[in-house]
């Protein structure tokens, strides 16, 4: 306090453990005109992992190049204090430094084989030492913040692409209506035009806040398509139920209007980004497989199907196993081919089907890693299980879209199995929340487990 008794605002300093780094590379710039630190044990961390052909070499690079690139030529004692962080044309905001680690430092009495330990030890010596400074630990490591908080250091999660705090709300992609929608409007303008119908409609109370190309669907069996969106109205264009559900895709029919809409939006060549979540069997996989096929094979509007998936130890343990890529990919798309043999369990010999389509369509499983720093022109790109991709990882795929390219994202923000990631910092979650008014994106929630009556009771009661 001060000496008419008013609080002082302590000077910030957020000290960045190694996952947040590996989470958002740019991490260091969303600080703001706060400082941030580096723990020598974190730069060893990084330097430790950036090699290899894990998919989090490519983030500790590209953290490392920032860091080189923030300190640029400071000298030792600049570093250690902290060099100012250049931001654009506005002048330096906050700060960058590397916390050396002290050969005096007095323990605080956590073991130090650990290297969480010894950041938290050095972090307890730094805020005894110098306690004009509020130190805060930024980690995605819950136990580490727990043991942080223990000794007495406050910590906190990394938010800052974190777009919502809870994952129901989420936009599921479409607005269910009991009854009839109409009975909601109170002013509608409809207009013919070649082969289809559109409505205009008056936006009025009770109506939920729309986004560009979600659906609305009621019980009455009208299905609105929203094409435009604006304070006051929004243009519906009208979409039979029956035709929906009558769609076929490499002999696969929708079973309810929500894998229909799906169905749809995967067929249509002006959508560039489908984005289908839903609980485990509810028929992402198949539907987008067999909307690939079609057209690859049947319409040739795409050269090639691209089908990878993000899996906690793929890329370490891809490189032991025998083989081509193509090979040693194999057991771990085994959803693809899985759904492969769905799709012709009524042939005569499903496996000879399965091998068959395999040799002639153009289908190409490929590793997270091989997918970096690529650009696929005329290219279907499936993902699978992108529940467990960062932000910062779903961003680099998907900028790898080229040219007449549709890339599909399949997952189930229900299981994730990322260390440090949870349902509201999920690359899935991130990428439904930013792209809900993207004028060539869609996105789906599944109903239902259609799987089995066991994989549906499973779901609802384990």
């Amino acid at each position: 306090m001060d000496k008419s008794g008013h609080d002082v605002a302590q000077t910030k300093l957020y000290v960045l453990d190694t996952n947040v780094l590996i989470h958002d590379p740019n991490a260091l710039l969303n600080f703001q005109e706060h400082m941030v630190a580096i723990p020598m044990t974190v730069l060893e961390e990084l330097d430790h992992l950036k090699t290899g052909k894990h998919s989090v070499a490519a983030e500790c690079r590209q953290a490392i190049r920032l860091i080189d690139q923030l300190l640029g030529a400071a000298t030792p004692e600049q570093v250690e204090r902290g060099v100012p962080i250049q931001r654009g044309k506005g002048g330096p905001r906050g700060s960058l430094s590397i916390l050396m680690s002290r050969l005096d430092m007095v323990p605080s009495g956590l073991p130090e084989h650990l290297n969480d330990n010894k950041i938290i030890n050095q972090l307890v010596e730094l805020q005894g030492r110098r306690p004009e400074l509020l130190v805060v630990l930024v980690s995605k490591d819950i136990n580490m913040r727990l043991k942080a908080r223990a000794c007495g250091v406050a910590a906190e999660d990394y938010h800052t692409d974190q777009l919502v705090d809870d994952v129901a709300l989420l936009p599921r992609g479409y607005h269910h209506f009991p009854g009839s929608f109409w009975n909601k409007v109170g002013k509608v303008e409809t207009r013919q035009e070649i082969g289809r119908t559109l409505h205009r409609v008056l936006l009025g109370e009770g109506m939920p806040q729309v986004h560009v190309n979600e659906f609305i669907v009621d019980e009455q069996g009208f299905v609105g398509w929203v094409k435009q969106v604006d304070k006051r109205h929004m243009l519906l264009l009208d979409l039979h139920q029956e035709p929906l559900l009558h769609q076929e895709a490499w002999g696969l029919r929708p079973r309810d209007i929500y894998q229909a809409l799906a169905l749809y939006a995967l067929l249509d060549p002006d959508i560039h980004l489908v984005n289908l979540t839903g609980a485990a069997g509810s028929g992402k996989t198949i539907l987008a497989l067999a909307a690939a096929i079609e057209q690859t094979v049947v319409s040739k509007r795409y050269r090639r199907i691209i089908a990878t998936r993000s899996v906690q130890g793929l890329d370490e343990d891809i490189g032991f196993l025998p083989g081509t890529e193509a090979e040693k990919m194999e057991p771990w798309l085994g959803a693809i081919t899985d759904n492969l043999e769905a799709l012709h369990m009524d042939d005569e010999n499903t496996h000879g089907s399965v091998d068959y389509i395999l040799q002639k369509v153009p289908l190409q499983f490929k590793s997270l890693n091989y997918i970096r720093g690529r650009s696929f022109q005329q290219s279907l790109i499936l993902i699978d299980e992108c529940q467990n991709l960062t932000p910062h990882q779903m961003k680099t795929i998907i900028t790898r879209a080229g040219n007449g390219s549709k890339v599909v994202c399949l997952g189930n923000l229900a299981q994730i199995d990322t260390p440090y990631l949870s349902a509201p910092s999920s690359g899935l979650t991130y990428l439904t929340e930013r792209f809900k008014d993207f004028p060539q994106g869609v996105h789906i929630t599944l109903q239902g487990v259609p799987r089995s009556v066991l994989a549906e009771y499973a779901e609802a009661h384990l």
